[in-house]
């Protein structure tokens, strides 16, 4: 059966009342039709409306998040949502011919959110559900942020004014937070961080409530232990941040 495929548009509404700093978003969202030989996959994504320079950024950058979740065939290029759906279903339609027995379906959700913006800096935060077979799904978060003026996305470390040692920072707002002594191994709890030594993690995003490191499951600790968030607020961390925030 063919995917649904449907976008709200509530402009008029949007227009009137949302600050003219802000960018326009609708909703997309699609939606497999279910059956008993398909696998299951739901997507509800933002997507930026002008054909600006930063909108696009926003848009080609959650298109390649979501191309990179969904691929299953390294061998064929996939440019489009679609076609990486198309790869998914691919991928388990092969799992069925190889191993017929297999009955489990697999799923996949995957649900974006502005998470912080102000007229400087804008940050979207994907969730995504994955299960292929196996014992459980995995669960995962990634933060994507952008300099609007710029209109390109940012990299962690271009987060950061170097001038301030924010992994020093950080580490002292873990131990706090996780009842970890000062003096004692990062790894003294349970942590598992390479070489005993703590870092930074791959996510950090701009929240309403301050700046959100997120640890995803496995990443420092076990599966059942689920994912590990620090949030600080920002009057603790913006003499640490490159690019002020409009509070």
């Amino acid at each position: 059966m063919k995917p649904i495929y449907i976008a709200f548009f509530f402009l008029i509404i949007a227009t009137s009342c949302k600050d003219e700093s802000l960018l326009s978003f609708v909703p997309i969202v699609i939606e497999e039709a279910e059956c008993d030989t398909c696998p299951v996959v739901k997507i509800n994504i933002p997507k930026a409306l002008e054909n600006d320079k930063i909108d696009n950024a926003i848009n080609t950058a959650i298109r390649e998040e979501i191309i990179t979740l969904l691929n299953f065939d390294e061998s064929v290029e996939i440019n489009s949502i679609k076609t990486a759906i198309s790869s998914f279903k691919n991928g388990y339609s092969d799992l069925m011919k190889k191993f017929p027995e297999e009955s489990t379906k697999w799923e996949a959700s995957i649900t974006g959110a502005v998470s912080y913006e102000d007229k400087n800096v804008i940050s979207i935060m994907l969730t995504s559900y994955l299960f292929t077979g196996g014992a459980h799904g995995y669960t995962s978060t990634r933060f994507l942020n952008f300099n609007k003026k710029k209109g390109v996305e940012l990299e962690n470390w271009e987060l950061f004014n170097t001038d301030f040692d924010f992994v020093k920072f950080a580490e002292l707002k873990f131990r706090i937070q996780e009842d970890i002594s000062q003096n004692a191994p990062i790894n003294n709890t349970g942590f598992m961080f390479e070489d005993d030594s703590y870092s930074l993690p791959a996510n950090i995003g701009y929240t309403k409530n301050g700046l959100q490191l997120l640890y995803n499951q496995y990443e420092i600790a076990s599966y059942a232990d689920g994912p590990i968030t620090l949030t600080i607020p920002y009057s603790e961390v913006k003499k640490y941040l490159l690019i002020k925030l409009k509070l």
